[in-house]
């Protein structure tokens, strides 16, 4: 596997994709729900990604803004399910068939279990484009660890919730990150946990068939907001909530998980990636709103 870095940035690069019903330039009201006041993150406007509510055994799961020009996630939301920390389940990798058809199904698909050329490739990664790496795991940003019941689990297995991971960062720091994220917002968000996990881009490829194919991301940040959390945590926890971020380096060596505020985290990435000034990854800063403004909001 080959790597090597984009002649252009990503930002002025654009393509040509046709999307199917799912794909979706406003969500809808049941993609809302996986969003913190039904609100996308804000600052990414000007891009030209794609808005995909991930459906899997007829309902939908979590949202993905997705880059079809470096075939990875730019970001994956999703409400965390309180869970002891299982993964893997049986079930096959994933494509999204709406990125490349008006008559695809909105539900993601699995692959062909023989490899041919397919027009969805063209807009997403596919499993040969991982089969060669040496250096690079599929690294999911919608963990199903994160996750409780096994539909919900078996839908973060879709290659449009996955980007090229380091696999030292990915089984070390990283991991050990996801973990601690689970075991706090099990322990001390009483309500609803919203979590937005995504990266930046470096410009360096994967190649397949002498063909760039997958972005490969600089970093890995992570944002959770819980308005509804435990008063009555220890401090070390409580201070990190309703909000807490983290960011780590996408390497094998220096790649220490570092957590922070999630305005600490909003200005570290308009400094290294091309969000707009501004960005803002909570509607208010996870400020909890009154029940009548929130309802009002959503619909």
């Amino acid at each position: 596997m080959i790597v090597q870095r984009a002649g252009q940035t990503l930002v002025c690069l654009l393509i040509a994709v046709m999307v199917g019903a799912e794909v979706q330039e406003h969500l809808s009201p049941e993609c809302k729900q996986f969003l913190y006041m039904g609100t996308l993150p804000r600052g990414l406007e000007e891009q030209s990604f794609k808005k995909i509510c991930q459906f899997y055994e007829g309902n939908p799961r979590f949202v993905t803004l997705y880059d079809t020009i470096n075939r990875i996630p730019i970001y994956s939301a999703y409400t965390f399910k309180r869970s002891d920390g299982f993964k893997k389940v049986d079930v096959p990798w994933m494509y999204e068939p709406q990125l490349s058809t008006v008559s695809g199904p909105r539900e993601m698909q699995s692959f062909p279990s023989e490899y041919v050329h397919n027009s969805f490739e063209d807009a997403q990664a596919v499993l040969d484009d991982y089969s060669d790496s040496v250096n690079f795991e599929r690294g999911q940003l919608n963990p199903d660890e994160h996750q409780a019941q096994p539909d919900d689990k078996a839908s973060t297995y879709t290659l449009t919730n996955v980007v090229p991971q380091v696999r030292e960062f990915n089984i070390g720091p990283w991991k050990h990150h996801e973990h601690t994220i689970r075991r706090r917002l099990n322990n001390y968000c009483r309500g609803t946990a919203y979590v937005v996990t995504g990266v930046t881009t470096s410009g360096h490829m994967i190649r397949r068939n002498n063909i760039n194919r997958l972005g490969i991301p600089t970093y890995l940040w992570s944002a959770y907001c819980c308005v509804d959390f435990d008063h009555n945590a220890p401090y070390a926890e409580r201070s990190k909530l309703p909000a807490f971020a983290a960011y780590g380096l996408n390497e094998r060596e220096n790649n220490r998980v570092q957590e922070m505020t999630v305005p600490q985290l909003e200005d570290f990435l308009k400094k290294v990636t091309y969000v707009g000034s501004s960005f803002q990854l909570f509607y208010d800063n996870c400020v909890a709103p009154n029940t009548a403004n929130r309802a009002l909001h959503i619909a």
